[in-house]
């Protein structure tokens, strides 16, 4: 059974996923490289967190916006959705090999990754499992990516897998820059990610 015009399943399962290193950048702007990089190893350090903010859904056949609060602790994800996108409260909680989605009125739903809950909901083929990655301000590990560096050596622009990125505003958050807007545009879907609180966490040592 599908939850058709449901975007709580696209923007939960947008906003899963699982750590890694290793990127295949092509690097441009007006940032250093050097300064690039250590900006990406201070990044992949942090390996859990808990946010608080909204998320906004645009796409052809319908719209929405939701609150959202998102506890990463390295590969187990809990993220809750409420408001007009979540259709009242919506969770997704999860870690590799399992995935499970709650939905106010509606049931619950498992798959063994994000990827397979969007296609088996929506049809979709998205890479639903990079946002951990371009919420930090980085590239996905394993495809392609082109960079545009910003005058302080940030991400500025992203584009990756046929998806395009753009980080408009960054806040200080302890020994960290990342990102407090972000603007992901894909094919017939725009999704909105504004960060109202971050709390950074380093809890291991990355693999």
């Amino acid at each position: 059974m599908r939850l058709r015009h449901s975007f709580v399943v696209l923007a939960l399962a947008l906003l899963a996923g699982c750590a890694g290193l290793g990127p295949r950048e092509a690097v441009q702007g007006t940032g250093s490289p050097e300064q690039w990089n250590a900006h990406k190893a201070s990044l992949n350090r942090i390996d859990g967190w808990e946010i608080n903010g909204k998320v906004g859904i645009r796409a052809p056949q319908d719209s929405g916006s939701g609150t959202l609060y998102w506890l990463q602790r390295q590969d187990y994800y809990d993220i809750r959705l409420s408001g007009p996108l979540g259709r009242g409260a919506a969770r997704l909680t999860g870690h590799p090999g399992q995935v499970s989605l709650e939905v106010a009125n509606q049931g619950r739903y498992q798959a063994s990754t994000p990827e397979e809950l969007v296609k088996a909901q929506l049809g979709w083929n998205l890479p639903v499992s990079h946002l951990v990655y371009w919420v930090r301000g980085l590239p996905a590990p394993g495809s392609p990516s082109k960079v545009t560096l910003d005058g302080d050596s940030r991400l500025a622009h992203l584009e990756q897998d046929g998806w395009s990125i753009d980080y408009t505003r960054y806040s200080e958050q302890g020994a960290y820059t990342l990102p407090e807007r972000i603007k992901l545009q894909g094919q017939d879907l725009d999704v909105t990610l504004v960060i109202k609180d971050w709390q950074p966490r380093q809890l291991g040592q990355q693999p």
